[in-house]
C-alpha cells in the first residue's frame, strides 16, 4: 500500500512539472490567444485523464501501467 502510494506521487510530480515546463515554453513562444488557449484545455484535459487512470489503476481496474494494488 505504501509503494503505490509512493508510485502516484511520483507520477503526479511528473506531470505537474511536464505541465509546468509547457506553461514556461508557451510563455516563452508567443502563440495567439485563442490557439493558446484551445491547447492549455486540451493539456489539462489530458494531464486529468492521466490521473483518472492512474487512480484507476491503483484501486484494481486495469488500465495504463500496472501499479501496486491497495
Amino acid at each position: 500500500m505504501i509503494g503505490a502510494a509512493i508510485t502516484l506521487f511520483i507520477y503526479i510530480i511528473v506531470c505537474i512539472v511536464l505541465y509546468m515546463l509547457y506553461e514556461w515554453l508557451v510563455q516563452q513562444v508567443p502563440i495567439p490567444d485563442p490557439m493558446a488557449r484551445i491547447i492549455r484545455i486540451v493539456l489539462v484535459v489530458l494531464f486529468t485523464l492521466i490521473v483518472v487512470l492512474l487512480l484507476l489503476n491503483l484501486v484494481g481496474v486495469q488500465v495504463g501501467p500496472s501499479l501496486p494494488r491497495l
